[in-house]
């Protein structure tokens, strides 16, 4: 059959990006309490175009990620390796987005239970290998500001913290997690008995974050950790007062 893909442009644009999005495949992470946690992510898979070539071959993509199986993370160099030489190109991307379930205990009854977070995973290949490694965490914010010059309570909201970061070295999710619950006003859980109500709400009482001290108290965590290359982190609060969010950014220079 004749390859429409395959014939030659005469328009002289080379394309950055060429490829097929949300596709959903089984995956399997990294679970440092029980070795491993299969879900499903929504993908991303592309490799670049050279000017003089019409389009790209769209069912290969699947077919690279049908001989790989289930993606493991410490796979995505393969995977990106099959589909450059598949697709005869020179650079090629490939990003998922998935739930991840980590367990959680109640600060007084103990009584165990899930918290979900959004993993991000960004892994690129042309003449090197790059991998970008990310989580969005609930968290809680309780307001400085609005603590001090009320005469009782004050206004607290769920927050997000969202963190990415490159490393040569493993790093567990759980890791990730952590920081951002200790950056906060005080961690989410999804279930709490009164006792663990009293306590979260008191906590997030003595201890008020705007946006800007949570995110420097997550920068001074990734700052400490030495498998770290470089970091962003957004800490974005969902106001309870306002008609708006508020966000605040840090990023570590490379």
């Amino acid at each position: 059959m004749k390859d429409v893909q395959a014939q030659q442009d005469l328009r002289h644009i080379a394309l950055k990006h060429v490829g097929i999005k949300d596709l959903r495949w089984p995956i399997c992470l990294a679970d440092r309490e029980k070795g491993s946690q299969h879900t499903v992510a929504e993908v991303t898979l592309a490799v670049d175009l050279p000017q003089e070539q019409r389009g790209t071959h769209m069912s290969r993509f699947v077919e690279c990620l049908k001989q790989v199986g289930p993606i493991r993370p410490h796979e995505l160099e393969e995977v990106l390796d099959g589909l450059r030489q598949k697709l005869e190109a020179r650079k090629a991307l490939l990003e998922f987005d998935c739930p991840y379930f980590v367990t959680k205990k109640a600060p007084v009854s103990g009584i165990e239970s899930y918290l979900d977070v959004e993993c991000h995973f960004r892994a690129e290949k042309g003449e090197t290998f790059s991998l970008e490694v990310g989580v969005d965490v609930p968290i809680h914010t309780l307001c400085p500001c609005s603590k001090e010059i009320s005469k009782y309570g004050a206004h607290n909201q769920r927050a997000w913290a969202k963190i990415r970061i490159r490393t040569a070295q493993p790093v567990w999710i759980e890791e990730l997690v952590e920081m951002a619950e200790k950056g906060a006003s005080t961690p989410l859980y999804s279930l709490l008995k009164r006792p663990d109500e009293k306590f979260v709400t008191e906590m997030a009482y003595e201890n008020p974050r705007f946006v800007e001290d949570a995110v420097r108290e997550i920068a001074l965590q990734l700052n400490g950790d030495p498998r770290i290359d470089w970091y962003t982190v957004t800490v974005e609060s969902e106001e309870s007062i306002h008609n708006h969010n508020a966000f605040a950014t840090v990023e570590k220079e490379v």
